[in-house]
């Protein structure tokens, strides 16, 4: 059932992407936040409905992590060509996103389709990065004076995400090399 109400949650966590970016380009950061935590609250709730109602499908189980990707790096990107967070942070965050889409393209392209599964540290950067853009939209929106707190918060994102983007390199180059010592071939 591809049309599950879940799948219909991500779908609109999808399209919420364009309005957030928009309101953080006009400078809305009070309703950017506010859309933001929106976005957030839907990505809990299609996860429990999923869960708790027997509705997962194939469908969801790429169109969650395509809408969460979307944000973040929609809101990342956003906020470095504001100026208003690391340009580092923000390479960083999106390099590894395409590493790993990078990972899975080429591996799939070998033959050898990868199963990712999140590494705690994955969750962790998820997390952290989750905190930094919430943190980043609302004292851009409603405390300007307490942007040196976010400071921190890019320091804390940017060494996860490095060392998050390094394990799953790691996981997938142990992977690749194990399918090509066990002779399997495209």
């Amino acid at each position: 059932m591809a049309l599950s109400l879940p799948n219909l949650i991500s779908v609109m966590r999808l399209l919420l992407v364009p309005l957030i970016v928009s309101l953080m380009l006009g400078k809305d950061y009070e309703l950017a936040f506010a859309v933001f935590l929106v976005a957030g609250i839907s990505d809990a709730v299609d996860g429990f409905i999923a869960k708790r109602f027997d509705l997962m499908t194939t469908l969801g189980a790429y169109l969650d992590p395509i809408a969460d990707k979307a944000l973040l790096v929609s809101v990342y990107v956003t906020l470095g060509v504001q100026g208003q967070i690391a340009q580092l942070v923000v390479t960083l965050v999106v390099a590894r996103d395409m590493m790993i889409v990078g990972a899975v393209i080429l591996s799939w392209v070998i033959g050898h389709p990868l199963r990712i599964a999140p590494l705690m540290l994955s969750k962790i950067n998820t997390a952290a990065q989750i905190t930094l853009a919430a943190l980043m939209l609302a004292v851009l929106g409603f405390a300007p004076e307490w942007h040196t707190v976010t400071v921190y918060g890019q320091w804390i994102v940017a060494g996860t995400t490095l060392l998050s983007g390094f394990a799953y390199f790691l996981a997938w180059f142990a992977s690749v090399s194990a399918w090509e010592r066990a002779g399997l071939k495209p």
